[in-house]
């Protein structure tokens, strides 16, 4: 398995695989376990699971950190990549976050598939 570089690296190495049911599923699981109001549809289109994604993480960021830190704890994101990046851009910051929780989503679903 190789580390997606980009949300549209990820998105056509989940589909190349045939895993983006699985991917949602993964996601919606943890949401749930992080008590945030926030379930994705089977028919749901990529582009627009991330920018749904991307609006709450950004609103956890601001008005709810605690359940922001929660959620990057439930879903096991690596400390060291949360703080080597920079807050000064908060909406920017949210778009990395959205992009590194969904690549650990995809690395717990791609071992789900092989192992």
């Amino acid at each position: 398995m190789h580390k997606p570089a980009t949300f549209q690296d990820l998105i056509a190495e989940v589909e190349a695989l045939d895993l983006y049911q699985k991917l949602l599923v993964m996601l919606n699981k943890d949401l749930l376990l992080a008590n945030i109001n926030l379930q994705f549809e089977d028919d749901v289109t990529p582009q627009l699971m991330f920018e749904a994604f991307q609006e709450v993480v950004f609103h956890l960021i601001r008005e709810k950190f605690n359940d922001y830190l929660n959620l990057l704890y439930i879903v096991d994101v690596p400390e060291r990549d949360i703080k080597k990046l920079d807050g000064s851009d908060v909406f920017q910051l949210s778009k990395t976050v959205t992009f590194l929780i969904l690549k650990r989503e995809w690395q717990k679903v791609w071992y789900k598939a092989h192992y």
